[in-house]
């Protein structure tokens, strides 16, 4: 679903971040600096070396001369204080090997991108040596087998991007459990299984979490109320149950898609939703009751509830503005009427009983 250029603040800044490290880090720098004053620590351009060698010496990574300082290869950083490296940041490569366990041996490492690089193969366990890696993202490659648990042991990390992979297995809880996590993307892979209750203990506000498009099942737990989302994605997967807890005053769900599941709750119970709500998808579920007069006061841009079983008058006024939606936005329900629908040509109650 569309959503306002605020909802993404948290994504795109990570987005720039990355991405500015390729054509930033290095630019102006000669390559004839003496020897003798290289930044550059051997440890650190020992490990990138071999993880250049593990890629099979792609050209993505021709700068990186063993004859140069290593501070001043494309696509990595060098921290100024500690002159360790501390950015490695490679997008759009066609590597078709695995991640290389290299890697770990960056010890000062705090933004790792592999961005639709063609990566296989799994996410090897020697990641779990960076105990400073805040940064994580490896969405659009071809990795494979289940999303390592092994990752709740990075506590730094306040993102990670797994979309558009091969993920298979269930969500494993112990990402629940990293405190300064605030943006967790695994959307678009072959996960199964139920949303861990641990998810209700992320602790950053304006938390960013899209699990769309996967086969994952059975309720959404009443634990994740109690975490500040702030975009949630959770659409075509085979999720079912109450998701009302979401739908309170003092939330600050900006962002909510729950389209194409299974979830079914009477919808006329719900009496007041986050003020900040001006995005929500709940089309294609089994949802009842009629639409209540609280939608009234969103000031929604988009909306969605076509596909359900909901009856009676489409709410009136405020500034929610729903008359102004497509029709298309309410069609193939039970008996919805009112502008933008045909008019109601029964009384509202027999139309909900």
């Amino acid at each position: 679903m569309e959503a306002n250029s605020k909802s993404f603040r948290f994504i795109f800044f990570f987005f720039f971040l990355s991405s500015s490290v390729t054509t930033v880090v290095g630019r102006g720098r000669g390559r004839d600096r003496d020897r003798d004053r290289e930044r550059c620590n051997p440890n650190d351009k020992k490990a990138l070396l071999q993880i250049k060698k593990d890629l099979n010496n792609p050209y993505d990574l021709i700068s990186w001369d063993p004859q140069t300082d290593c501070c001043d290869w494309l696509v990595v950083g060098c921290d100024e204080a500690t002159n360790r490296i501390d950015k490695l940041v490679l997008s759009q490569a066609d590597l078709n090997l695995p991640l290389p366990a290299a890697v770990g041996d960056l010890p000062y490492l705090r933004n790792l991108a592999f961005h639709h690089t063609n990566l296989t193969g799994r996410i090897p366990e020697a990641i779990t040596k960076l105990s400073k890696l805040s940064f994580l993202d490896l969405r659009r490659n071809h990795l494979t087998g289940p999303v390592p648990p092994f990752l709740g042991q990075l506590k730094e990390l306040t993102y990670i991007g797994l979309s558009f992979n091969s993920f298979t297995g269930s969500i494993p809880a112990s990402l629940g459990r990293l405190p300064k996590l605030g943006g967790l993307l695994i959307d678009r892979n072959r996960l199964t299984g139920s949303i861990p209750a641990s998810f209700g203990g992320f602790q950053v506000e304006d938390f960013a979490l899209y699990l769309s498009h996967n086969e994952l099942s059975g309720p959404i737990p009443s634990a994740l109320g109690k975490a500040s989302f702030y975009i949630m994605d959770v659409s075509r997967n085979m999720l079912e149950g109450d998701i009302s807890f979401f739908f309170q005053e003092g939330k600050i769900l900006n962002t909510a898609d729950f389209s194409r599941n299974r979830f079914s709750f009477d919808m006329s119970k719900i009496r007041a939703f986050p003020e900040k709500l001006v995005n929500l998808a709940l089309d294609h579920n089994r949802l009842g009751g009629g639409l209540p007069e609280s939608l009234t006061k969103l000031d929604l841009i988009s909306f969605n509830v076509s596909y359900n079983r909901l009856c009676g008058k489409i709410p009136v006024g405020g500034t929610g503005r729903l008359q102004e939606l497509d029709y298309t936005a309410y069609i193939h329900n039970k008996c919805l009427c009112g502008a933008p629908l045909p008019p109601c040509k029964f009384p509202i109650d027999v139309l909900l009983y």
